[in-house]
């Protein structure tokens, strides 16, 4: 029997109904095999991270309980992208129909060419962290990043707005 692991899932959206992308890549992510959403976030609007002449995103965390492996999880989550029109050409941080994002998968860390848990820029996002507080346990340690309560003090959460 494999163990199920809790892994927090990043959502954003800025294009074709944000909130409803998001909102609908939460179901499709609560029906993944193997898995089933533990908690759900409040929704964020952020200023985009790339080019500002783009709208403003909607951001949320999930966390899933799963037995899927960190590389199936992605290769489900990418699925899920395509299935929402998202392309994966163009800017750096451009507009997008769907982002999802494996920020923690339990307390491992993966370090290859298509997968990087933590996600990288966990620690100095507020549209990952301030959605994270609400639904993770409130000693919750990123692994080499320090305390999620270290690091929600380290971030501010200017330009962000829970709706």
């Amino acid at each position: 029997m494999t163990t199920a692991t809790v892994a927090y899932i990043g959502l954003g959206s800025n294009l074709d109904d944000p909130k409803e992308q998001v909102l609908r890549a939460s179901r499709a992510v609560a029906n993944l095999p193997e898995s089933r959403e533990i908690a759900f976030s409040g929704l964020y609007r952020s200023d985009p991270m790339g080019p500002q002449d783009q709208p403003s995103y909607i951001n949320a965390v999930m966390a899933l309980d799963t037995t899927l492996s960190p590389f199936e999880l992605l290769a489900s989550l990418q699925t899920i992208e395509r299935d929402h029109g998202r392309v994966r050409k163009g800017v750096r941080w451009g507009p997008r129909t769907l982002d999802l994002d494996i920020l923690l998968y339990g307390r491992a860390c993966v370090r290859t060419e298509s997968l990087i848990i933590p996600h990288a820029g966990l620690a100095q996002r507020p549209f990952v962290l301030y959605p994270l507080a609400e639904i993770a346990p409130p000693d919750l340690t990123i692994p080499g990043k320090g305390s999620l309560k270290m690091l929600l003090n380290a971030c501010p959460q200017e330009g962000l707005e829970r709706l």
